[in-house]
């Protein structure tokens, strides 16, 4: 399957359809963590990994609340809600600055990631799709 990223326009804010709950019944919450933990090794070895955490520790606590959104989203515990409250994830990343370079960084790491990963064609593209949506929520920086 071919992972298309699609272009970002200033001031977008498209609709975002949730993916489909069976990757988190295919996966399950190890699965997931364990994307979302190759996911951040790639960034922090990207062009953008001054974005997230040098200290191990904070980087591990960054990959849980990552992993968190993600099981929630994917049909799974609400976890994030419990420990974190609303994601409000745009103003929750408003203090980094997210361009849309940086989006297509973000996104081609998750693209090796979920390479690595054995999930049916219809569960992927459905991840991809709010991956590549959600992703242009996030811009906030502007060149």
């Amino acid at each position: 399957m071919e992972f298309l990223i699609s272009k970002y326009h200033p001031g977008e804010r498209p609709d975002v359809n949730l993916p489909s709950v069976k990757m988190f019944e295919i996966l399950g919450e190890e699965g997931i963590r364990n994307l979302v933990s190759d996911h951040y090794d790639l960034l922090v070895q990207s062009e953008i990994k001054d974005l997230f955490p040098k200290n191990p520790l904070a980087l591990e606590k960054a990959k849980e609340h990552s992993a968190d959104f993600f099981i929630q989203i994917c049909g799974g515990p609400m976890y994030f809600n419990k420990n974190r409250g609303k994601p409000m994830l745009n103003r929750r990343h408003l203090p980094f600055k997210i361009t849309a370079e940086g989006r297509v960084t973000w996104l081609e790491c998750y693209k090796t990631a979920l390479q690595k990963t054995d999930l049916p064609e219809d569960v992927l593209f459905s991840f991809w799709n709010y991956l590549d949506v959600f992703s242009k929520w996030m811009v906030n920086t502007y060149e």
